[in-house]
C-alpha cells in the first residue's frame, strides 16, 4: 500500500470497546466445572489478572499475602478455598463441650484427624514458600512476577468463547473461499454468503476466524465427502473481531470441512472494508460507488475469513449487481448470468493462492482503456468524465510491468492487471493482486493542469504498486512485524525502476529527501525497529509509517551498493523463487542473499544490526595526515531523562563508503565495513579532503570534527567537486549535528553560504527546508523580529534564483519542479515580486471565469497569491467544486488552506471532516497546510482536540492519516505550555490513544523544539 506522505499529500480500525461488563465479571472456576465448554488443552491462555473478561481457573495470583498464596494453592489442587475454610469451621463439632461451656479434652480419633490435617497444611505451606513461586503447565513454569491466571473471554451471548488470543489458533487452515456478495447501492447495504474449505491440522471442536460488524444469520459445517451438512453454533467475541464455529463433533486431523456462513451488513462509511463513495457524474447527479480497502485488517468486515497474511487461500468471487453497473475483482470475469429483473451475477475465475488483505472488488459505473503486454491485459479504469486523463497511466504501467518481469525473472502470473481511480480513497493506492486501487490524483494525468511534480507522483505510485505484485502478493510477510518486507521492498523497487525507465524524472532526489525525513523520525526515542513485534490493531496500523517504507528501502539501497548490483539482484531472484505463493520472514531474505554470497559475507549478521534496532549510527571522522580514525555511536536526541532510553553500547555493522580529493568520481568510491566501536583507515597518501557516505547511499550521519572547515571551504571554492546528493547530505548532516549540540549553528549557516551558487534541486531543497524550519519555530514562539531576519537570510541565498524563474512550463522536468517549489515558497512568504506577478495572472484567470489556461508548474503559486483576498478565496472554492481535474483541485485545496482568515480555515477543516464539499481524503493535507501558518497552527490543534472522536471513527486509531494529523498539528510547538497541553490531552483519552507511537513522537518533537530554542536562540541573535 502506498501512503500519502505529507509532502505528496497524505497514507484500521478502532478496537471495539467492550462495555458489556462494567461490573466485576462473573468468574467461573474451571477446576470445578471442567465440562462447561469443550476446550482443548492447547487453548490455555495466560493473561494478566487485570483482564476484564475472564474465566478464572488453575492459576497463580500475585501473592501479596498468605491468604492469597493459600487460596492459589488450594485452586491448584482443584479445591475451593472458601468451601474448604467453611468445612474446617464445621468440623469444629468434633470438640465436645460441657454444659458449663468449658472445653473437654478431645477424643483420640479427633487428635489423629487434626494431626493429619496439620501435617498436610504445614507441608502445603512449606511447598509454597520453599519451592520456587511457580505453576507448572504444559508451557513450563510461570514465575511469580508474571502474575498469571488461566482465562477465557465471554462471547456476546454470555457463553465461554473458546479462544482468548488476538492471533488465530493453528488448529485449522483455510484452503479455498467461495464468496457471493450482493451490494445494493440504493439501500447502501450488502448481503453475503461464504463457503470456506478448511483443513484440520490438529483435532479440535471449534473453528475460530475473523468477523467484524457482520450480522451473521446462519452457520453450517459439511464434512469431507459433502454428505452431511449440520447446523453449527456460532459464538462472537467483538473485542478481537473473532467468531467461533462450534462443531457438533470433533474435527479430525487431515480432513477437509466446508464452513458456510450467511450474513449481511452496511456498506462502510469509513475508508475500510467494503465502503461506499458518492460522487457527481457529468450531469452533476449524485452517484454511488462501492469499493474495498482491506489492508491490514478489514477483509473481516466484508466476509468472515482467516484475516491474517499467512493464511493464504484461493478465492472464487461472485457479485450480484444492477445490470447498469459493472464489477471488477482480482481475476478476469468468467461469466455473467441473469438473477432477477434488472439484477445479474458476475462470476470471476478462481484466484491464485493469496492473503485476505489482497482480495478486492469494485461496483460502479466505470470506463476503461486497455493494452496487452506479454500475455496480460493492462487496463486503466475511471469514472466516465475522467477517461481522458488515463492515457499516461496506461503507458507507464505497461513499461513498468515489462521492466519488473525482466528484473525478477518471474512473469506477472495473472491474465489481467486493472488500475482503478477511486473518487474517494484514503491511501495513495492499494496493491490488491490484479486490481490495484488508486486515489485519483495518483493515477490521473491531465496534460493541461498536471505539473512535473504530478507526473513524478503518478509514476512513483504506479511503480510502487506494481512492485508489490511480486513483493507482497507473490511473497507475503508472515506477520505484520515484517511489513517492511512488503513496503520497504516496494519503495526500493519504485526508485530502482524509475531510475532505469524514467531517468528524466530524477526520482533519486525525492528518495533522498524522504530518507532525511525518515531519519528525523528515527532519531527520536519514540522510534521503533524496522521489524517490531505487533499484536493489536493500533500497533499494526502504526507499522505503516516512514520507517517501514523509507528506512526499509534505504537499508536495501545500502545493501545493494555493498554487495554490488548484480549480487543483490541475484539474491532477490532466489528469495522470490524460494517463497513464491508463500510467506516469509526477514531471515528468509538474508538466507537467500547468503546463498548468493556463498559464505564470503554473512548478510544476516550484517543486516540484523539494522532491522532489529531502532535509530541509526553517528560516525565521527578524525583525519591526521593519511590516517582516518573512525568511531560510531547512536545518534539520538536526548529529551527529558524519563523519556529516553540509552543503549550506547549497541554496534551497527556499517558499510562505509568514501571518496577523496585524489579521486572523487563514482568509480573511485572506496568501502570499509565498520563493525567495531572504533577503527582506523590508512590512506595510501595524504588528501586535501575526504567525504564519507557517498551519495547518501548509507543510512548514517557523519561528523567530520575538524574537517568541517575543509568541506565548507571546498563548497565555497568548487561545490561541483561533490555530487548534488553529497552536497545535500552535508547540509542535512551539519544541521542535524547542530540540533544534537555536537556542532555549532554558526558553522551550519557558514556551510550553506555557498547555496547562492547552487543550481541543483536536492541541495537547494534541503537548505530551504532547514532554514524554513528555523523560521517556523521562531514565528510560532513569538520571536517575530528574529523570524523576519531568517527570512531575509533565505532571500539573500535564494532571491536571485527566485528572480530567474519564468512563469511558464519550459525546461527539463527537474528545472520545472524547482521552479514550482521556489515560486510557491516566495508567494507564500511574499518574497520578491512573486505575489504581484501571481496576482496579475490570477485576476486574468478569474476574469475568464477559470477558462484561461495557466502554466501547470506555477499554478499552485498563482492560486496561493489569489487566495489571500476574500474574493479570490471564494472564487477558488467555487472553481474547486466544479473542476474535473483532480490535479487542479489538489493545488486549489492547498491554496485555500493558506488563507489568513480564521473562519475560512475552520470551515475548511470542518467541511473536509464531514466530506460534503471537500472530501475527507483531503483532511490531513489541509491540517498539514493550516498548521504551517502563524494564523492556523493553533487552530489546527484546536480542531484535532475538538473532533478527536470523529477523527478516530472516520480514520481509525493508528492509521497513517491519524499519525499525520497528530504529528503535523503539533510539530510547530516549542513551549512548555504547549507540551503540557498535548500531554494532558492524550493522557485523558483512552489507553489506546495515549499509547500511540505517533503521540509519543509528537511529544518528543515538542521537547526537541524546546531544547533547540533554549540552545540556539541567543546564538541566532548574534548570527542574524
Amino acid at each position: 500500500m502506498e501512503p500519502f506522505p505529507s509532502d505528496r499529500i497524505q497514507l484500521p480500525r478502532n478496537m471495539i470497546e467492550n462495555s458489556m461488563f462494567e461490573e466485576e465479571p462473573d468468574v467461573v472456576d474451571l477446576a470445578k466445572e471442567p465440562c462447561l465448554h469443550p476446550l482443548d488443552p492447547d487453548e490455555v491462555e495466560y493473561e494478566p489478572r487485570s483482564s476484564r473478561l475472564l474465566v478464572r481457573g488453575l492459576g497463580e495470583n500475585e501473592m501479596d499475602d498468605d491468604e492469597e498464596d493459600y487460596e492459589s494453592s488450594a485452586k491448584l489442587l482443584g479445591m475451593s478455598f472458601m468451601n474448604r475454610s467453611s468445612g474446617l469451621r464445621n468440623n469444629m463439632s468434633v470438640y465436645r463441650q460441657n454444659p458449663n461451656e468449658s472445653c473437654l479434652v478431645p477424643s483420640t480419633r479427633t487428635m489423629v484427624v487434626c494431626t493429619v490435617i496439620l501435617v498436610i497444611a504445614v507441608s502445603l505451606i512449606m511447598a509454597i514458600y520453599l519451592l520456587p513461586k511457580c505453576i507448572f503447565t504444559k508451557e513450563g513454569c510461570y514465575k511469580k512476577n508474571y502474575t498469571m491466571e488461566l482465562i477465557y473471554p465471554l462471547a456476546t451471548n454470555g457463553k465461554l468463547f473458546p479462544w482468548s488470543k488476538i492471533r488465530l489458533p493453528p488448529d485449522v487452515v483455510p484452503l479455498h473461499y467461495d464468496l457471493v456478495l450482493q451490494p445494493n447501492l440504493t439501500t447502501l447495504k450488502f448481503a453475503g454468503s461464504v463457503n470456506i474449505v478448511v483443513n484440520v491440522i490438529q483435532v479440535t471442536w471449534k473453528i475460530v476466524l475473523h468477523s467484524s460488524g457482520l450480522n451473521i444469520m446462519k452457520a453450517t459445517i459439511t464434512s469431507a465427502g459433502g454428505q452431511q451438512t449440520k447446523p453449527a453454533e456460532f459464538l462472537e467475541y467483538p473485542l478481537h473481531d473473532q467468531i467461533a464455529i462450534m462443531a457438533p463433533e470433533a474435527l479430525l486431523v487431515g480432513q477437509n470441512y466446508t464452513v458456510n456462513i450467511e450474513y449481511s451488513s452496511n456498506l462502510s462509511d469509513t475508508y475500510y472494508g467494503f465502503y461506499k463513495i458518492s460522487y457527481k457524474d457529468e450531469n452533476s447527479e449524485q452517484r454511488w460507488f462501492a469499493a474495498t480497502q482491506f489492508e491490514p485488517l478489514a477483509a473481516r468486515s466484508a466476509f468472515p475469513c482467516f484475516d491474517e497474511p499467512a493464511f493464504k487461500a484461493t478465492f472464487l468471487i461472485k457479485i450480484k449487481r444492477d445490470e447498469k453497473l459493472s464489477t471488477l475483482s482480482n481475476m478476469p470475469k468468467k461469466a455473467t448470468t441473469p438473477v432477477t429483473n434488472g439484477i445479474v451475477q458476475d462470476e470471476f475465475f478462481v484466484s491464485l493462492k493469496m492473503s485476505t488483505y489482497l482480495v478486492a472488488f469494485v461496483v460502479a459505473d466505470l470506463k476503461n482503456i486497455s493494452r496487452e503486454t506479454n500475455g496480460s491485459l493492462v487496463s486503466i479504469y475511471a469514472i466516465p468524465q475522467h477517461l481522458n486523463q488515463v492515457g499516461y497511466a496506461l503507458n507507464t504501467a505497461v513499461k513498468l510491468l515489462e521492466f519488473y518481469q525482466k528484473y525478477f525473472l518471474i512473469n506477472y502470473p495473472l491474465e489481467k492487471l486493472d488500475l482503478v481511480a477511486i473518487p474517494d480513497f484514503q491511501s495513495g493506492a492499494m496493491e490488491n493482486w490484479g486490481l490495484i486501487t488508486f486515489r485519483e490524483t495518483a493515477l490521473l494525468f491531465d496534460s493541461n493542469t498536471s505539473s512535473a511534480r504530478d507526473k513524478k507522483l503518478i509514476t512513483a505510485v504506479i511503480a510502487h504498486e506494481l512492485a508489490h505484485q511480486w513483493f507482497g502478493n507473490l511473497v507475503t510477510m508472515e506477520w505484520w512485524n515484517d511489513l517492511w518486507l512488503n513496503e520497504g521492498f516496494a519503495t526500493f523497487m519504485e526508485y530502482v525502476a524509475m531510475e532505469e525507465i524514467f531517468p528524466e524524472l530524477h526520482s533519486d532526489e525525492d528518495f533522498l529527501n524522504l530518507i532525511f525525513k525518515a531519519m528525523m523520525k528515527d532519531s527520536l526515542n519514540s522510534s521503533h525497529p524496522v521489524s517490531s513485534a505487533v499484536q493489536s490493531s493500533e500497533q499494526i496500523e502504526e507499522m505503516f509509517d516512514a520507517l517501514s517504507y523509507i528506512k526499509g528501502a534505504s537499508l536495501l539501497l545500502m545493501l545493494k551498493h555493498y554487495l554490488t548490483k548484480d549480487v543483490f539482484q541475484a539474491g532477490i531472484e532466489v528469495y522470490l523463487h524460494n517463497h513464491n505463493y508463500g510467506s516469509a520472514q526477514s531471515d528468509d531474505l538474508w538466507d537467500s542473499m547468503n546463498e548468493v554470497t556463498n559464505g564470503t559475507l554473512d548478510v544476516k549478521k550484517l543486516m540484523k544490526t539494522w532491522i532489529q534496532h531502532k535509530g541509526f549510527p553517528l560516525v565521527t571522522i578524525v583525519r591526521k595526515r593519511n590516517v582516518i580514525s573512525l568511531q560510531q555511536e547512536k545518534f539520538l536526541y536526548h529529551m527529558e531523562p524519563e523519556n529516553w532510553t540509552s543503549d550506547t553500547s549497541y554496534l551497527w555493522h556499517i558499510p562505509l563508503t568514501y571518496i577523496t580529493s585524489n579521486c572523487n568520481f563514482t568509480h573511485c568510491t572506496s568501502a570499509y565495513l565498520l563493525d567495531q566501536k572504533s577503527a582506523v583507515i590508512e590512506l595510501p597518501e595524504e588528501v586535501e579532503w575526504i567525504k564519507f557516505n557517498v551519495d547518501m547511499n548509507g543510512y548514517y550521519i557523519v561528523h567530520y570534527a575538524e574537517d568541517w572547515k575543509t568541506l565548507i571551504d571546498l563548497l565555497k571554492k568548487n561545490h561541483t567537486a561533490l555530487s548534488p546528493k553529497d552536497r545535500a547530505n552535508l547540509i542535512n548532516n551539519i544541521f542535524s549535528l547542530a540540533g544534537l549540540g555536537k556542532e555549532s549553528l554558526e558553522k551550519a549557516f557558514e556551510l550553506i553560504d555557498y547555496v547562492n551558487k547552487e543550481s541543483s534541486t536536492s541541495p537547494l531543497t534541503q537548505a530551504l527546508f532547514q532554514l524554513s524550519h528555523i523560521y517556523s519555530l521562531l514565528e510560532k514562539k513569538g520571536e517575530q523580529q528574529l523570524a523576519v531576519r531568517v527570512m531575509h537570510r533565505i532571500e539573500h541565498l535564494l532571491g536571485d534564483k527566485i528572480d530567474q524563474q519564468h512563469w511558464t512550463d519550459d525546461g527539463t522536468l527537474s528545472e520545472r519542479e524547482l521552479r514550482s517549489m521556489l515560486l510557491a515558497f516566495a508567494c507564500t512568504h511574499d518574497m520578491r515580486n512573486c505575489r504581484t506577478t501571481a496576482n496579475e495572472m490570477f485576476k486574468k484567470w478569474m476574469k475568464s471565469n477559470g477558462t484561461m489556461s495557466l502554466p501547470s508548474d506555477v499554478m499552485k503559486a498563482i492560486f496561493i497569491a489569489g487566495a489571500k483576498s476574500s474574493d479570490g478565496w471564494e472564487f477558488l472554492l467555487k472553481m474547486y467544486s466544479s473542476s474535473v481535474s483532480e490535479a487542479e483541485k489538489s493545488k486549489m485545496i492547498e491554496a485555500l488552506s493558506t488563507t489568513e482568515d480564521v473562519r475560512k480555515l475552520i470551515w475548511l477543516m470542518q467541511n473536509s471532516l464531514e466530506g460534503e464539499v471537500i472530501r475527507a481524503q483531503e483532511l490531513s493535507h489541509i491540517v498539514s497546510t493550516v498548521s504551517q501558518s502563524l494564523t492556523g497552527h493553533l487552530l489546527a490543534w484546536d480542531f484535532v482536540k475538538e473532533n478527536w472522536e470523529k477523527l478516530t471513527r472516520k480514520f481509525h486509531l493508528g492509521s497513517y492519516t491519524i499519525q499525520n494529523i497528530i504529528t503535523l498539528s503539533t510539530s510547530q510547538f516549542a513551549t512548555k505550555t504547549h507540551l503540557l497541553e498535548v500531554k494532558s490531552f492524550f493522557e485523558a483519552k483512552s489507553e489506546e490513544s495515549s499509547q500511540l507511537r505517533c503521540v509519543k513522537e509528537a511529544i518528543d518533537t515538542i521537547q526537541l523544539n524546546i531544547q533547540w530554542m533554549e540552545r540556539n536562540l541567543a546564538k541566532l541573535q548574534e548570527l542574524l
